[in-house]
C-alpha cells in the first residue's frame, strides 16, 4: 500500500555529535566539531560515557557495541534516579538518544531478546506524559521551564516513531507473543505485552504541537501519520484480537486506552459519514458557514459605504451631544463625523481591566478536527469491526475490572468515553442497539450517574484539581448524553421489542429521583472559571432532550408516579433516671375486682385442662441480643398484659412457660406448686403495678437533639411543576451565557437555547424572568446582526420577549430599574401582579417589625439585658405584645444595632453558672458527708444543693474533689431480694422483683453526650423487647395457618448456611430460594415476610434482586440461635384451647398426610443439623411435645443434677 504521506518514505537519519567526536571523519569541518564537542560538556559525563557506549550508526546500519545491553540498563537506572527537574531526561531528550540510538537497535536488532526487552524499558520510561513526570503542571516559571522542554522532546519523538518500521517490530513482536498458549507464555512475555502496549499508549499520548504543525482540516498532522503507521504495520487487528478474546482479558485496559487515544480527535458523527454519500452533506454545511460569512461581510461593506462623508475630512465638523455629559458639566463635544456617532464608546483609549487568572473563563482541553480521507476510511472501518465483534465484551470486561477495583485511580474515564464515541457512531452509521447491549441498561445509567455526582462534588471540594474533576464531570456528561439518545432513538424504531425495551429504560429512569435532579444541580454548579463552554453546550442539549423525552412520556399516560424522598429533621428524646408510671397499670381498684372473677372461671377451666400445651407462648428468645435478667422481667409484664385482656390460658401458659425457663429462685411459683396457689400467683401479678420494660423516659430540661431522616414516598408528577424548577436566575444565566456565542453555536445548540427559554416564558408565564439587561444587549447584538436571516428562531423570540416588556412597561414603569438585576420567581410574580401583593400569601417571609415594636423591643431589652439568671430572648419574648420567636427576636436585636452577633445570646438550655465558688464546693463536701450513708447519695445532693447543677457537672466535681474514687460509688443502691414458693401478699416483692431485674443505668458525664448513650440504650432495650414479641406472635399466626413446613424449611437453610460459614471461614449474602410451591406462597405471604424482617434476613433490592437474602453479618452463632427460636413454632402440634378441628374429606386427607410426611422429612433432616451443631432441646416425657429451649446454663446444671436427663 502507498503511505498517503510523502515523509514517511523518506529516512531522515541525523547524527549526534559525540558520535561525531568518537569517529572524527576528516570531511567534517574542524571548527565546527569543536564547538559542537563544547556544547556536550554541558551533559554529565557519566551519562555522555554512557550513551557514547551504546554503539554508532554508520549509513543505515547501526553497529551496537558489546556493552550495549549494560549501557542500556545503566540509563534506566539514572532515569529512576533522577531529581525533580528531570535532568536526565532533558540531556537524553537533547542529545535525541531515542531517535538516534533506541530506534536503529529496535528496528535491526530486535532478534536479540534481552537487548530488545531493555530498549523497550527505556522507551517506555523516556516516552512518559509530562504530565505524569511532574505530577501537574508547574506554575513557577523555572519548573514550568523544564516542564515545557520535557513537552518539546516528547512531541520529536512521536514524530520519530511516525515510521513504518519501529511499528512493525512492534507488530510482528506481539503477534508472535499472542500466538504462545496461556500454558507456554511466561511471566517475561506477559511483561514484554505489557510493555508494547504501554508504549504505544505513551506515543499516542503525546499532545500535538499546534505552533509547529499548524495542520489543518483534511490534512495530515502528526498524529494521522502516527494512526497510518498502525494501520499498515497491522496493529490495529491485533488490537481488535485482544479486544475481541475472552482468554486476553487482562489486557482489556490498556486497549481501552490506545483505542481512545486514537480516536481523540474525531467525531464519531462525521466519521461515520465517510464514504457514505455523506461527503455532499458536508460541502452543503461548508457553503452554508461561507454564505453567513459572506452576507456579513456585504453588510458591512455596504453601512461602511453609506456611512462615508461627502465633503472632505477635514471639514467634518465638531458636535455637542445633548444629554451625555463629559468630564465636566458640560455636555461632550464630538470631533468626528456623524456616521461614526454609533461608534462612540466612553471606553476608547482606555486600558482594560485585567481579569485575575483564577477568574479567567476555562479553556477547551481538545479541539476535533477532519483528518486525511484514508485516515478516515481506516477508522470507520475499525470502529464497525469492533462494534461487530468487539464492544460488548471489551466493555463487559472493563466494566467488570471497575466494580472489582481491580482498576487503576480514574480509569473508568476510558469506560465513558468509549461508551459515548461509539454509541455516537452507531447511531448516525447504522443505528444497531443490539451492537452496544452492553452498555444500554438502568445499571449503565445508575454507573454514570453515580460518577457523574461525584466528579461535580469532587470539583467544588478539591478547589486545586478543579479543572481535572471538570473535564471527568464533561466526559460522564456526554456519556450520559449518548445513553438518553439511543434511548430515544429506539423509542421511535419500528421494531416493537425495542420501543418496549426503552419504555422500560424510560420508566425506570424518570421513577428515580437522582435522575431527574441531575440537570439542576449541574446548573446551579456550573462555573465557567473550570468548567469549558463545550461542556454547557452539552448540558443544554442534554437537558432539551431530557426534558422533550419526559414530556413525551408524560402526554403518552394519564398520569404518572415518581419517587420522592424528602429530608425531616427527627427529635431525639433524652432519657431521665427516673421511670414513669406503666400505662399497663391498674388505675381503677374497682375495675380489676370486676375483672377478676371471670378469670378465675377461666383459670380453673385452664387449671384442670391436662393437654394444656406449654409451646404456644415462648418467654425466651435465644436469638434476641436482649439479657436474660430483662427478658424475665419482660415476662412477668406479659402475664399482667395477658390477664388485663382477658386471655386467662395463654396469661397461665406463659407462666408455667417462664417458671419451665427460670425455675431458680421460684420467681414463677415452684414446680410442684398446687393449683389454688398458682391462680393467687397470678391474682398478685394481676394486683401489682409493673413498671414498663426499655420505655425511653422523657426529660424536660435537657436540649432535643435532631436528626435528619430521609423519607422516601410517591407522589403524581406534573411536568409543568418540574419545569418550574428551572425558572431560576442561575439556569437563565448559564442559558445567557451560551447564547452570547450564537454564531459560533450549532443551528441545532440555538434550538435547544431558544426552546428552554420559550418554555420558561411562554409555558410557564414568566416573560418577566428574562427582563435582564445583559439579555437584552444580547437581543440588540442579534437584532442588527447583518446574517440575521439565519437564525431565525432566535429573531422571533428576541422580538416575542421585547414586545413583552413593553407592554408591561407601560404598566409598570420599575421594570427598567428590574433590568439591573436577576430575579427569582416571587419578585417576576410581583412585578406581574404589583409589588406587595405576596405579603398576605407568603408563610416564609417573618412579619414585619412597626416602629412600636421596635421602641418596646430595645426597652425591653435594655431593661433586662442585665439581669443576671435569666435569659434575655426568652424574657423579651414572653413579653412582647405581637407573637414572636427567639431566633426572630434575637435576629432583629442584631439588625438594630443593639446586639454585636448571634453568639451574644446564650442558648435557652445552657447552664449560666459554669464556676464553682470557694462556697459552693464546701457545700457540696458537707452534703456528700452528710448522704453518704444513704441509699441514693447523688439524688440527695442534688435535692439539697443551693446552686443547681446537672448530675455530669456535680459527679465530675466529687471526683475533682477527691470525695469518690469511682463513678460506680454513687450508683443508687438497690436490695436484691428473692421471691419464695408462697407468695407472700402485697405489692412490694413484685415490684421489687421487676426492678431490681433492669440493668443500672450509668450516670450522665455530659449533658449533651453522655445523656445520649443512656437514651439509645434505653431505645433499643424497648426495640428488642417489642421485636421479639411480635416476632413470638407472627410463628404463631404462621403456624396457626399451616405454614409448619415452611418455617422448617427456613430453619433449615439456616442451620446449613451456619455450617458452611464455618467450614469455609468466610461468608457472603446467601438468597433464601424457594423450590416448592409450598414455600413460594409462604414467601409472598405479608406474616412470613415480617418475620423474616425481624429474623434479620435482607428483603430483596429493588429492581435488582429477587429473592430474600441472610445477610452476610450474621455469624454462625447468631445463625444457630435465629434457627433455635423458630422450633416452637415449627413443631407445635396442638391446637389452641376453644379451637374445633375442621372435618376433612378424602383428598384433604391426603393431602394432609401428604404434607405431614414433607414435614417429617425436613423435621428428620433439621434434627441432624442440630446434632452437629450441638444444640440441646429439652423434651416433654409424656406428650412427646418438645419443650422449651433452656438456656446453657440451665442445662448444666440440669445435667449435674441428673445425669440421665432427656437429650435431644
Amino acid at each position: 500500500m502507498v503511505s498517503p504521506f510523502p515523509s514517511l518514505s523518506e529516512g531522515r537519519i541525523s547524527w549526534r555529535p559525540h558520535h561525531l567526536c568518537l569517529l572524527s571523519p576528516p570531511t567534517f569541518p574542524f571548527c565546527w566539531l569543536v564547538c559542537q564537542c563544547v556544547d556536550l560538556y554541558i551533559m554529565n559525563c557519566e551519562l555522555l560515557a554512557t550513551c557514547s557506549a551504546l554503539g554508532y550508526l554508520e549509513g543505515d546500519t547501526y553497529h551496537k557495541d558489546p556493552d550495549c545491553l549494560e549501557s542500556v540498563k545503566d540509563l534506566i537506572r539514572y532515569l529512576r534516579h533522577e531529581d525533580e527537574t528531570r535532568g536526565v531526561r532533558q540531556q537524553l531528550g537533547a542529545a535525541q538518544i531515542l531517535q538516534t540510538d533506541l530506534l536503529p537497535i529496535l528496528t535491526q536488532h530486535h532478534q536479540d531478546r534481552p537487548l530488545f526487552d531493555a530498549v523497550i524499558r527505556l522507551m517506555v520510561n523516556l516516552t512518559q506524559p509530562a504530565l505524569l513526570c511532574f505530577g501537574s503542571v508547574p506554575k513557577d516559571p523555572c519548573p514550568r521551564h523544564h516542564f515545557l522542554q520535557a513537552l518539546d522532546y516528547l512531541q520529536a519523538y512521536k514524530e520519530a516513531f511516525a515510521s513504518e518500521k519501529p511499528f512493525g517490530v512492534l507488530s510482528e513482536t506481539l503477534y508472535e507473543l499472542l500466538q504462545l498458549g496461556w500454558e507456554e507464555r511466561q511471566e517475561e512475555d506477559n511483561l514484554l505485552i505489557e510493555r508494547i502496549l504501554l508504549l504505544v499508549r505513551n506515543i499516542l499520548h503525546i499532545p500535538a504541537n499546534l505552533d509547529r504543525e499548524k495542520s489543518i482540516d483534511d490534512g495530515a498532522s502528526v498524529h494521522d501519520q502516527l494512526l497510518w503507521v498502525i494501520h499498515l504495520s497491522g496493529l490495529d487487528d491485533l488490537l481488535l484480537f485482544l479486544a475481541s478474546s475472552s482468554a486476553e482479558q487482562q489486557w482489556s485496559l490498556h486497549v481501552l486506552e490506545i483505542i481512545s487515544l486514537m480516536f481523540r480527535d474525531q467525531n464519531p458523527k462525521l466519521l461515520a459519514g465517510v464514504g457514505q454519500g455523506h461527503l455532499a452533506q458536508e460541502r452543503s454545511t461548508d457553503v452554508a458557514e461561507l454564505e453567513v460569512l459572506r452576507q456579513r461581510e456585504a453588510a458591512e461593506r455596504k453601512t461602511r459605504a453609506l456611512q462615508r462623508g461627502h465633503r472632505h475630512s477635514r471639514f467634518g465638523g465638531s458636535y455637542i451631544i445633548q444629554g451625555l455629559k463629559s468630564i465636566g458639566d458640560r455636555d461632550l463635544i464630538f470631533h468626528k463625523g456623524l456616521h461614526n456617532l454609533q461608534n462612540y464608546s466612553s471606553d476608547l483609549g482606555k486600558q482594560p481591566q485585567r481579569v485575575p487568572k483564577h477568574r479567567q473563563a476555562a479553556q477547551e482541553l481538545s479541539a476535533q478536527r477532519r483528518s486525511a480521507l484514508s485516515v478516515r476510511l481506516f477508522l470507520r472501518d475499525f470502529c464497525s469491526e469492533f462494534l461487530e465483534n468487539c464492544y460488548n465484551r471489551l466493555m463487559g470486561s472493563v466494566k467488570g475490572l471497575l466494580l472489582r477495583e481491580r482498576a487503576q485511580q480514574h480509569d473508568e474515564v476510558y469506560y465513558m468515553w468509549a461508551l459515548a464515541f461509539f454509541m455516537a457512531f452507531n447511531r448516525a452509521a447504522s443505528f444497531q442497539p443490539g451492537l452496544v447491549s452492553e452498555t444500554l441498561s438502568v445499571r449503565t445509567f445508575h454507573f454514570i450517574e453515580q460518577n457523574l455526582t461525584t466528579y461535580y462534588e469532587m470539583m467544588l471540594t478539591d478547589r486545586k484539581e478543579a479543572t481535572s474533576w471538570a473535564h471527568r464531570t464533561h466526559l460522564a456528561l456526554k456519556a450520559y448524553q449518548e445513553l438518553l439518545a439511543m434511548v430515544n432513538e429506539m423509542d421511535a424504531a419500528p421494531d416493537v421489542a425495542m420501543r418496549e425495551s426503552s419504555h422500560i429504560i424510560k420508566n425506570n429512569i424518570f421513577y428515580v429521583m437522582e435522575y431527574r435532579e441531575l440537570f439542576l444541580t449541574l446548573f446551579r454548579k456550573f462555573d465557567e472559571r473550570h468548567q469549558p463552554r463545550s461542556f454547557l453546550r452539552d448540558l443544554v442539549e442534554t437537558t432539551h432532550l431530557f426534558l422533550k423525552m419526559l414530556e413525551r412520556f408524560c402526554q403518552s399516560r394519564g398520569n404518572l408516579l415518581v419517587q420522592n424522598k424528602q429530608k425531616k429533621r427527627k427529635k431525639k428524646e433524652k432519657v431521665l433516671n427516673q421511670p414513669v408510671a406503666s400505662d399497663n397499670a391498674p388505675c381503677i381498684p374497682g375495675g380489676l375486682e370486676a375483672v377478676w372473677p371471670s378469670l378465675v372461671e377461666q383459670l380453673h377451666c385452664c387449671v384442670q385442662d391436662p393437654e394444656l400445651s406449654l409451646d404456644s407462648m415462648v418467654p425466651f428468645d435465644a436469638a434476641s441480643e436482649v439479657p436474660v435478667e430483662e427478658q424475665r422481667a419482660a415476662a412477668m409484664v406479659r402475664v399482667q398484659d395477658c390477664l388485663l385482656a382477658g386471655q386467662a390460658s395463654q396469661a397461665l401458659t406463659l407462666l408455667r412457660s417462664a417458671r419451665e425457663v427460670w425455675p431458680e429462685g421460684d420467681v414463677f411459683g415452684s414446680q410442684d406448686i398446687p393449683r389454688e396457689e398458682e391462680i393467687q400467683l397470678l391474682k398478685q401479678i394481676l394486683y401489682t403495678p409493673l413498671p414498663p420494660i426499655g420505655q425511653p423516659r422523657v426529660e424536660e430540661e435537657e436540649e432535643e437533639e435532631q436528626l435528619q431522616v430521609v423519607q422516601v414516598s410517591e407522589k403524581e408528577f406534573n411536568f409543568l411543576d418540574y419545569l418550574k424548577r428551572f425558572a431560576s436566575s442561575a439556569v437563565v444565566r448559564a442559558y445567557t451565557l451560551l447564547l452570547r456565542t450564537y454564531p459560533q453555536n450549532s443551528p441545532h445548540t440555538n434550538h435547544c437555547v431558544a426552546k428552554m427559554l420559550h418554555r420558561l416564558a411562554h409555558d410557564l408565564n414568566m416573560e418577566a424572568l428574562l427582563f435582564q439587561l445583559s439579555l437584552f444587549c444580547l437581543f440588540n447584538h442579534l437584532l442588527s446582526d447583518p446574517a440575521a436571516g439565519a437564525y431565525k428562531e432566535l429573531v422571533t423570540f428576541a422580538k416575542y420577549i421585547l414586545g413583552k416588556f413593553f407592554a408591561l412597561a407601560a404598566v409598570n414603569p420599575k421594570v427598567f430599574v428590574e433590568l439591573l438585576f436577576w430575579k427569582n420567581t416571587a419578585v417576576v410574580q410581583e412585578m406581574a401582579e404589583g409589588y406587595g401583593s405576596l405579603d398576605g400569601r407568603s408563610s416564609h417571609r417573618p412579619p414585619v417589625w412597626s416602629p412600636e415594636e421596635e421602641a418596646q423591643l430595645q426597652e425591653l431589652y435594655l431593661t433586662h439585658k442585665d439581669v443576671e439568671g435569666q435569659d434575655v430572648a426568652d424574657t423579651i419574648v414572653a413579653h412582647l405584645k405581637a407573637p414572636r420567636t427567639r431566633k426572630q427576636v434575637i435576629c432583629h436585636l442584631v439588625r438594630l444595632g443593639l446586639a454585636d452577633s448571634v453568639r451574644d445570646f446564650q442558648s435557652r438550655k445552657r447552664t449560666h453558672i459554669v464556676l464553682w465558688t470557694e462556697d459552693q464546693e464546701l457545700e457540696l463536701q458537707r452534703l456528700f458527708e452528710e448522704f453518704q450513708d444513704s441509699d441514693d447519695v447523688l439524688g440527695h445532693v442534688m435535692k439539697n444543693i443551693t446552686a443547681k447543677r446537672s448530675r455530669a457537672r456535680i459527679v465530675d466535681k466529687l471526683l475533682a474533689l477527691g470525695l469518690v474514687a469511682d463513678r460506680r460509688e454513687l450508683y443508687k443502691k438497690r436490695q436484691k431480694k428473692l421471691v419464695p414458693s408462697n407468695w407472700p401478699k402485697g405489692e412490694e416483692t413484685l415490684r421489687d422483683f421487676c426492678q431490681k431485674d433492669l440493668p443500672e443505668e450509668d450516670l450522665p458525664e455530659e449533658e449533651g453526650e453522655e445523656d445520649g448513650g443512656n437514651r439509645e440504650d434505653a431505645e433499643a432495650e424497648q426495640a428488642q423487647g417489642h421485636s421479639a414479641r411480635l416476632a413470638e406472635s407472627l410463628r404463631h399466626n404462621l403456624y396457626l395457618e399451616g405454614f409448619s413446613a415452611p418455617l422448617l424449611w427456613l430453619q433449615n437453610c439456616l442451620l446449613r448456611v451456619a455450617d458452611d460459614r464455618e467450614e469455609d471461614g468466610c461468608s457472603s449474602a446467601v438468597p433464601l430460594v424457594p423450590l416448592t410451591e409450598e414455600n413460594e406462597e409462604a414467601m409472598e405471604n405479608e406474616q412470613f415476610q415480617q418475620l423474616l424482617i425481624k429474623l434479620g434476613v435482607w428483603p430483596p433490592a429493588s429492581g435488582q434482586e429477587t429473592f430474600w437474602r441472610i445477610p452476610a453479618k450474621l455469624s454462625p452463632t447468631q445463625l444457630r440461635r435465629v434457627a433455635a427460636s423458630l422450633s416452637q413454632a415449627e413443631e407445635e402440634k396442638e391446637p389452641l384451647p376453644g379451637l374445633e378441628p375442621k372435618v376433612l374429606g378424602e383428598q384433604g386427607l391426603e393431602e394432609a398426610h401428604q404434607t405431614e410426611h414433607q414435614a417429617q422429612a425436613l423435621r428428620a433432616l433439621l434434627l441432624a443439623h442440630r446434632k452437629e451443631a450441638g444444640l440441646v432441646f429439652l423434651e416433654a416425657p409424656e406428650s412427646g411435645v418438645p419443650g422449651i429451649q433452656k438456656k446453657k446454663r440451665f442445662q448444666m446444671q440440669d445435667e449435674d443434677e441428673n445425669n440421665n436427663g432427656p437429650e435431644a
